[in-house]
């Protein structure tokens, strides 16, 4: 140490740069932090609001076409689950349609029938109704 002030310099400047490289550290935390929360809101966000729109479906409302907000990740599934739940939806009103055809024949049959046989009519004309009644 042959030159005490340039080793006070030193000490100096490792010290700013000590606390500048801190600085620096804590802005770049906070700013992966705040990214972080960013993206994960736009991964959550969607999936958060599947959940809900299944969970209505599945407890009786009508069946309507899935949309995130602008900006969030998983538009090509919300677009596909819209159109399986379409797809749902026409197979589920094909099969009514079924059913009701069904059930005219089988009224249609409780006249030609014997009389011991009309109950198991009535059965299947009644499980029928409660078939369609469950998804209406």
């Amino acid at each position: 140490m042959n030159h005490p002030e340039l080793s006070d310099t030193l000490a100096q400047s490792q010290e700013q740069f000590v606390l500048y490289l801190v600085a620096i550290q804590l802005i770049f935390s906070l700013v992966i932090l705040i990214l972080f929360i960013f993206f994960t809101h736009k991964i959550a966000g969607p999936l958060f609001k599947l959940k809900g729109h299944l969970q209505q479906i599945r407890e009786g409302a009508e069946i309507s076409p899935l949309t995130f907000r602008n900006g969030d990740y998983f538009h090509d599934v919300a677009e596909e689950i819209s159109e399986f739940l379409d797809s749902v939806a026409m197979n589920q009103e094909s099969d009514f349609k079924f059913i009701d055809e069904v059930k005219i024949y089988l009224d249609n049959l409780s006249g030609v029938i014997p009389e011991d046989k009309k109950p198991v009519l009535r059965e299947i004309s009644t499980r029928l109704s409660e078939i369609q009644s469950r998804y209406r």
